[in-house]
């Protein structure tokens, strides 16, 4: 049984449709602070591109979010933190940071690359979250609000009034139906493996719209989607509208003890 009580009052998160008039941005902001200098040395040893260097063709702008990818996984240790708005430098400098601070780190790299990046709000079940707190199900939130990133990889379109394609985090490894015939299996959400690392080896499919493999752990998450709440310039503006999974006593109680708290442990 999930629970309600840590989670914020007076806050109405309904789903919603479209998002194609989102048209993302490059800047900083309070969460994906690029410019600080613990962001810009994560950039050197990616051997990505700053943003005035003109990161060239989607192909090329992939390969660096990759690479990215794998520095975070390299020097980010994964934890269940639950301060979604901790600052991407801060992130850094401590070293760890949740599947959420992790995708952030990713997005602050995009947007210092030149990559401008928006989030997808998606409102899941704490349920989907039990299999890594199989004692303490009673303390797991009945809702988890997770921003989704994506990627605009492409140019304007050639005739130059629509958007031209987003490339959502769960594809940049590869389509869908690409990563879910790998051998590895789809997302069990046990052990050290988080969301964030199993983005590199299975789909994560929110929409149903992947051809699972029939057995094993599925890759196909949409049922545990309560809400899809459309797409925002930054996750700033998702967490301003939504708040963040836990109330603010919560997770001032809460922190000091998951956000050292290894995942898989």
């Amino acid at each position: 049984m999930t629970s309600s009580l840590l989670t914020p009052r007076g806050r109405t998160r309904t789903g919603t449709t479209g998002g194609g008039t989102v048209a993302g941005s490059t800047a900083p902001t309070r969460i994906l602070d690029w410019r600080h200098p613990q962001v810009t040395s994560l950039l050197r040893r990616t051997d990505a591109p700053a943003a005035s260097a003109g990161v060239s063709g989607p192909a090329h702008r992939t390969e660096v979010l990759r690479r990215a990818h794998r520095r975070i996984v390299a020097d980010v240790q994964p934890v269940y933190s639950v301060q979604d708005e901790r600052p991407v430098s801060e992130v850094l400098r401590r070293g760890r940071g949740s599947c959420s601070q992790r995708l952030a780190v990713l997005e602050a790299v995009a947007r210092a690359s030149g990559v401008a990046t928006r989030v997808r709000g998606l409102l899941v079940d704490g349920t989907f979250w039990y299999p890594r707190f199989p004692r303490l199900h009673r303390i797991v939130p009945d809702q988890v609000l997770l921003a989704w990133p994506e990627f605009h990889l492409a140019g304007p379109s050639s005739d130059d009034r629509s958007a031209a394609p987003w490339l959502a985090v769960s594809e940049l490894f590869g389509g869908l139906d690409e990563l879910s015939e790998g051998q590895g299996g789809g997302f069990t959400n046990t052990g050290a493996e988080t969301l964030f690392e199993a983005l590199s080896r299975t789909a994560i499919d929110w929409d149903g719209a992947t051809a699972c493999p029939a057995t094993g752990p599925t890759c196909d998450l949409s049922a545990y989607v309560l809400a899809d709440l459309g797409h925002f310039d930054s996750r700033d503006e998702l967490f301003a509208r939504h708040g963040q999974t836990l109330c603010p006593m919560a997770r001032l109680l809460a922190e000091p003890v998951l956000g050292r708290r290894p995942a898989g442990v």
